[in-house]
């Protein structure tokens, strides 16, 4: 018999392994099918590319914003545990903070519909905008101070502005095919490069000023 202020019922279990990767798969299923299709893609077509029945879905998420809160939420937690697994493989800082941006990039502009999504007053949405900025500035600014401190990058930029830059240079891209984001956000990050003799440079004129 349980003591007083005990419950009497067991902690609840966590899902099982199984059931965590099947959720991943759908996930990832759903992400693909909105990467082709929009975010208003039939949910029937999403659950022919998981390999579920439309009820396995609807379990798992009730509501198509459930799902897609879901899909955005999966992806933003890939992007986030990219970067330190990156800044640790890469060649250098820099090329770290390029293959992150990169991913970053990725992420905006195949989730079609989305901005509108973040926008509508459904409550499921009210705090993506902010989660999607406590969980990726962070780690684009753990990047971008490593490039700074390895003398790779100026010095000044933070990475709120450098997130926002992008993702203006990402933004109503509307399938354009004369315009590739990726091009114009590789021009932006080679700009914040650091010339490498520019620490040189002050030396060699004070010598021949001598």
């Amino acid at each position: 018999m349980p003591e007083a202020g005990q419950s009497s019922q067991a902690p609840p279990r966590s899902k099982r392994a199984d059931a965590l990767r099947n959720e991943q798969a759908l996930l990832a299923a759903a992400a693909a099918v909105f990467v082709a299709s929009g975010v208003d893609a039939p949910i029937r077509e999403i659950a022919t590319s998981a390999g579920v029945g439309i009820g396995t879905i609807y379990r798992h998420f009730p509501t198509r914003a459930d799902l897609i809160v879901a899909v955005f939420r999966h992806q933003v937690e890939a992007c986030a545990e990219a970067g330190p697994i990156l800044l640790a493989s890469a060649d250098s800082p820099f090329a770290a903070l390029r293959q992150w941006v990169d991913l970053f990039v990725g992420f905006l502009v195949t989730k079609h519909g989305l901005a509108t999504a973040l926008q509508s007053d459904d409550g499921g949405f009210e705090t993506l905008h902010s989660y999607f900025l406590d969980r990726l500035v962070p780690v684009c600014g753990q990047l971008l101070d490593a490039a700074v401190s390895a003398r790779e990058v100026r010095p000044g930029l933070s990475a709120y502005e450098l997130m926002r830059g992008v993702g203006s240079l990402c933004a109503r891209r509307d399938n354009d095919p004369r315009y590739d984001p990726r091009r114009l956000v590789e021009l932006l990050l080679l700009g914040l490069q650091r010339p490498p003799s520019a620490d040189a440079t002050p030396n060699r004129v004070s010598g021949a000023l001598r």
